[in-house]
């Protein structure tokens, strides 16, 4: 599998607002998996933010490993998964983080002003891509 940093084409896409699911592992180990919003950080990590009454942030405190799957908005052929863990779980102060992301894909501040919500950063240990992504 390939390594960071990213091809400047998977990096292209990985900074698009585009459709993306994240997976994280039960007290049992079955993986769930729901959609979500991420964004590209400068430093390949990647910016997640869930509102604190979401299980998974239960799931990622207990194991912190996790796998986001970002699809081509216009190809969903195209796709990269990015396996690896989170780090710095911590609370989302002035809902700054979820604003970042609300922005990057709705074009505007995120509407609820009252959930407390918590940003987590996903490090990218591994990843692989398929269609135009595939190394």
């Amino acid at each position: 599998m390939p390594e960071l940093p990213f091809p400047d084409d998977v990096r292209t896409l990985l900074t698009k607002p585009n459709p993306a699911v994240v997976t994280t592992l039960r007290s049992d180990g079955q993986p769930i998996s729901v959609a979500t919003w991420y964004l590209l950080e400068d430093d390949d990590r990647v910016l997640l933010n869930m509102d604190d009454t979401r299980v998974r942030l239960k799931h990622l405190r207990r194991d912190p490993r996790i796998t986001l799957t970002v699809l081509d908005e216009d190809s969903w052929y195209t796709h990269v998964s990015l396996i690896g863990h989170v780090e710095g779980l911590v609370p989302d102060e002035g809902l700054v983080d979820i604003d970042r992301l609300s922005i990057h894909y709705g074009g505007s501040p995120y509407p609820d002003r009252t959930s407390p919500r918590t940003s987590a950063w996903l490090r990218v240990e591994t990843w692989h891509g398929w269609g135009a992504a595939k190394q």
